[in-house]
């Protein structure tokens, strides 16, 4: 698939024109609808980024993206702030909003930070985890397994970032559970942009396996496994950028 350029028109997932989408009678039902267009602009730029039809540096226009959904710039902005908060989507003063351009470097430093943070995390979480966070986290995985099989990318990328997330909640501690969501964050556009559904299915299972050493209270399992699930995930993101062979790129074809 050709890659477009970052001038390039905004073109986004197949987006119905709904009619009457930025006004409307009833102050409860705009407000629903201009909730469920968020959620879509949302979804469609996500799933535009995931299948790399907005590149990275893609300046995202409002008023196109409006034209696009027939909704107001209000509920654009809305859904872009999202998209920020997501750190999918950088808010510029002078550019306005672009697909954000993930740095490698940031990504290995996060995955550094991480296993500082979550083996500890997990090591303490064995020792005083609850039969009722076991069903919790059960039910959790239930859900990723769902996503990973309808090739939910969004969704599923979502799902295995707020399994740790989850994790680091269940210890009660609200600066470690933000600490984490602020590192998963960090790299959600890597993860959405890399990995495949066969990493993400790999991903979901090694979650399964860290829950059931939770479960038997098996502290050291748990850390050993958070540590190689986590080493698994970098691996597979492809993070190390491939040299190309200028011999090869360059020989005229015959």
């Amino acid at each position: 698939m050709p890659r477009k350029p970052a001038s390039a028109p905004l073109r986004l997932v197949d987006a119905p024109r709904t009619a009457g989408a930025s006004g409307g009678s009833g102050g409860s039902g705009a407000g629903a609808h201009a909730a469920s267009s968020t959620d879509q602009i949302v979804d469609s730029i996500t799933t535009a980024i995931v299948e790399r039809r907005l590149m990275p540096g893609t300046r995202l226009v409002e008023q196109q993206i409006a034209d696009v959904f027939a909704v107001s710039r209000t509920v654009v902005r809305q859904a872009l702030n999202q998209l920020s908060r997501d750190r999918l989507v950088t808010l510029e003063p002078a550019r306005g909003a672009i697909v954000a351009m993930p740095s490698v470097e940031e990504a290995r430093q996060v995955f550094d930070v991480r296993r500082m943070v979550e083996g500890g995390m997990v090591r303490q979480l064995a020792q005083q985890i609850t039969d009722a966070q076991v069903a919790e986290l059960r039910g959790h995985l239930k859900d990723e397994r769902g996503a990973v099989a309808r090739v939910d990318v969004s969704g599923r990328t979502r799902l295995l970032a707020d399994f740790h997330v989850i994790l680091a909640r269940m210890l009660g501690n609200d600066v470690l559970a933000e600490l984490v969501a602020d590192l998963l964050s960090r790299s959600q556009l890597i993860a959405l942009m890399y990995q495949s559904a066969h990493s993400a299915e790999h991903s979901q299972t090694e979650h399964v396996q860290i829950v059931e050493a939770l479960e038997r209270r098996d502290a050291r399992a748990a850390v050993r496994l958070m540590e190689q699930h986590l080493a698994s995930v970098e691996r597979n993101l492809r993070l190390d950028p491939r040299t190309p062979d200028l011999a090869a790129v360059l020989r005229p074809r015959s």
